[in-house]
């Protein structure tokens, strides 16, 4: 054992030694430490007496005074603590407190000489002694993967992780605010589904014993929510969970959130307006405008957005023409992509990804993908050869898809028959979504927006793992103690 671990152990029993139970009672009535700071500086006094917890984060002891600062999840305050105050018994325990350690005080706030908003303790409880000191002294963890695998770590030692966590709360909140404004309702849809559908992604696999049958993690909840557009129900979303068994990467992690919003009698440019007016309401929240700071980009977040179509960019920033196949194949290769035996819309795909889609810096609505791959779609009435999607793209990301939905039953069962085409081993037709349609599904639009992508614009994070509290990751080489000691 450490001889940090041993001192603070030799503390925790002094303290019940003294009576003090070291993790000890719920508090009532205590005020958060950002409110006690800006009451104080809107009022300029400090007569009433204010109640506090939170976390030791700094301790500056001056013989019969100390200070010390405390943290909680709105900020942190000053103490004052001195022994004619709080009594030589409350002093004798505040001497066994040490960093990290988590308590609640009562006293009046004043302010230092230095301006510093500070409460004079009159009274003090020990909450919980903690036996591990905070990483690196509150400087922040500097091991990357350790601030995902110990993500409480971080958060107590990160301002910005907590900041970041705290603000895609808002966002969420956000969201669904804007969406119940719309006359949208949120429902909720099977997360284990008998045939995995409404996107093309390798699912995981369970097992019911008591059915004895394989069941998959969503992929998507597409299909059933346009069941529920069949029976009724105009304006639906879905904040869910979904899960593909795919890679991880700064932009992917296996499990993750979408927003998945479907409205009968919509189509692709309804949802277009519907999704520039919804994400253009959420950066002045957090920012105070729509310019935000991404890695070392700025993006101009001001609507109109640009729209484009998929064959239009494919020419601006590949210069190859999309009619062209030879030039198509030539630019490919060039790309080192493979090619053969490959159709043409899969190949101006992979060149769009490679060589547009990195330069697609400010909102832009990508418009018209080819038909072959968007087999949920409607098709352009100008040009069969394209279908009525959208993506929408900020900083070189994805974070938006949307589909005119196709609802004509007899094309959709064709379309999904040539989809699954034997070529993947969990590929099944959805015959009840497939009756679904049968009975009538309104012309609608159909939207999803990656919700953990659009934290990440929003909040200027770089990496998927800053915006979701506990991403998938490698199993680690040692146990989180050995992790925390080094």
């Amino acid at each position: 054992m450490e001889k940090f671990e041993q001192d603070r152990l030799e503390k925790l029993k002094k303290l019940k030694e003294k009576g003090i139970d070291p993790y000890g009672k719920s508090c009532n009535g205590l005020i958060s430490l950002r409110s006690i700071v800006e009451s104080y500086n809107d009022k300029g006094e400090g007569e009433d007496s204010v109640r506090a917890a939170g976390r030791i984060s700094s301790l500056r002891p001056h013989g019969k005074a100390a200070f010390a600062d405390i943290r909680d999840w709105t900020g942190k305050i000053q103490l004052y603590i001195k022994l004619n105050s709080v009594g030589e018994n409350r002093f004798e325990i505040f001497k066994l407190l040490d960093l990290g350690d988590i308590i609640s005080v009562e006293g009046k706030v004043f302010k230092t000489k230095t301006g510093e908003v500070t409460i004079m303790v009159e009274d003090l409880t020990v909450l919980s002694k903690a036996l591990l000191p905070p990483p690196e002294k509150w400087h922040g963890l500097k091991d990357v993967e350790l601030r995902y695998r110990q993500r409480y770590l971080d958060l107590i030692a990160n301002e910005r992780a907590m900041k970041t966590s705290l603000d895609r709360i808002k966002i969420i909140k956000g969201i669904r605010d804007f969406l119940e404004s719309r006359g949208y309702v949120e429902v909720e849809t099977p997360m284990m589904q008998p045939i995995p559908g409404g996107a093309v992604a390798k699912p995981f696999i369970t097992h019911h014993n008591t059915l004895d049958i394989d069941l998959y993690l969503r992929i998507a909840p597409e299909l059933y929510l346009k069941r529920l557009l069949v029976g009724g129900m105009e304006r639906v979303y879905e904040i869910n969970r979904n899960f593909r068994n795919e890679g991880i990467s700064t932009r992917h992690n296996p499990e993750f959130t979408m927003l998945e919003a479907y409205e009968a009698y919509g189509d692709y440019n309804s949802m277009m307006q519907l999704t520039e007016e919804l994400i253009t309401t959420l950066p002045s929240g957090l920012h105070g405008g729509h310019k935000i700071t991404f890695g070392d980009k700025t993006i101009n977040m001001t609507p109109p957005w640009r729209r484009a179509k998929f064959s239009e960019l494919l020419k601006e920033y590949a210069g190859v023409d999309f009619d062209d196949e030879a030039a198509l194949t030539q630019k490919a290769k060039k790309l080192g992509l493979e090619t053969g035996n490959m159709p043409r819309d899969v190949v101006a795909n992979d060149i769009f990804e490679e060589e547009v889609a990195p330069k697609l810096n400010d909102p832009i609505f990508v418009i018209d993908y080819p038909a072959s791959l968007c087999p949920l779609t409607k098709l352009c009435e100008e040009d069969k050869r394209f279908a009525q999607r959208f993506e929408l793209y900020v900083a070189a990301i994805e974070i938006a898809n949307s589909y005119t939905e196709l609802n004509e039953p007899l094309e959709q069962e064709k379309r999904f028959i040539e989809q699954i085409g034997g070529k993947l081993d969990w590929g099944k037709l959805d015959e009840d979504f497939i009756l679904a349609l049968k009975y009538g599904m309104p012309p609608a639009g159909g939207l999803g927006i990656g919700v953990d992508r659009l934290v990440m614009i929003l909040t200027g994070s770089t990496s998927i793992r800053d915006v979701i509290l506990f991403p998938l990751l490698r199993p680690a080489s040692r146990t989180p103690a050995e992790e925390s000691e080094s």
